[in-house]
């Protein structure tokens, strides 16, 4: 009986959050009150206080359920390629189209860093895409792929320009645009610490 009830509690946690992925998604956070979500999500307002104790504490699980989709992104193009080095790229191209993704944009780069201030927002960035990220670095350093001093110093500098390059592009009128070009600049940012061949 415990079991089901905690699994109950989960998938109402779970839907509350995909409500308010939507909401915010379309609107932002400033126009989305909890009374909305409770109604959109047909649970009382007293459930989802119980499951997230504020409107912050609701956006900072949604941002964090985002990240991890940026994470699984990232993960998965790296996978996908044959070769250490492609798939260090695969993962860096995908970070960026997930993050300016509509599902993403509003939420992570907009609103995150507003509402949850930046210090939140850059731990859940480490915790998701920035832990593949400088493990990735610390492989292909090891391995000789790149020729750099520190991994972890390497790491967070890229993680600095991908995130900015991703804000970038979210501000952009024309975001297509704005990731072709910031693609390939990062492309020539990165071929510059490969190891010459």
């Amino acid at each position: 009986m415990a079991r089901a009830t905690k699994e109950q509690s989960e998938i109402t946690a779970r839907r509350i959050r995909e409500v308010a992925t939507t909401l915010f998604t379309e609107r932002g956070y400033a126009s989305v009150g909890l009374e909305e979500v409770a109604a959109a999500a047909q649970v009382t307002r007293g459930a989802v206080y119980h499951h997230y104790r504020n409107k912050q504490a609701l956006f900072e699980a949604v941002a964090a359920a985002a990240q991890q989709r940026v994470a699984a992104a990232v993960t998965t193009a790296a996978e996908a390629a044959g070769d250490p080095w492609d798939g260090f790229v695969a993962g860096c191209r995908a970070f960026l189209v997930a993050s300016v993704t509509d599902t993403h944009r509003r939420i992570l780069l907009l609103d995150a860093p507003a509402v949850m201030g930046w210090n939140t927002w850059r731990d859940q960035d480490a915790a998701a895409s920035g832990h593949h990220l400088a493990e990735a670095v610390a492989g292909l350093a090891a391995s000789g792929h790149l020729r750099v001093t520190s991994p972890a110093a390497t790491a967070a500098l890229l993680s600095g320009a991908m995130n900015e390059g991703a804000l970038h592009i979210a501000g952009a009128r024309d975001r297509a645009a704005a990731l072709d070009a910031t693609w390939a600049d990062l492309v020539r940012l990165l071929d510059g610490l490969r190891t010459p061949r």
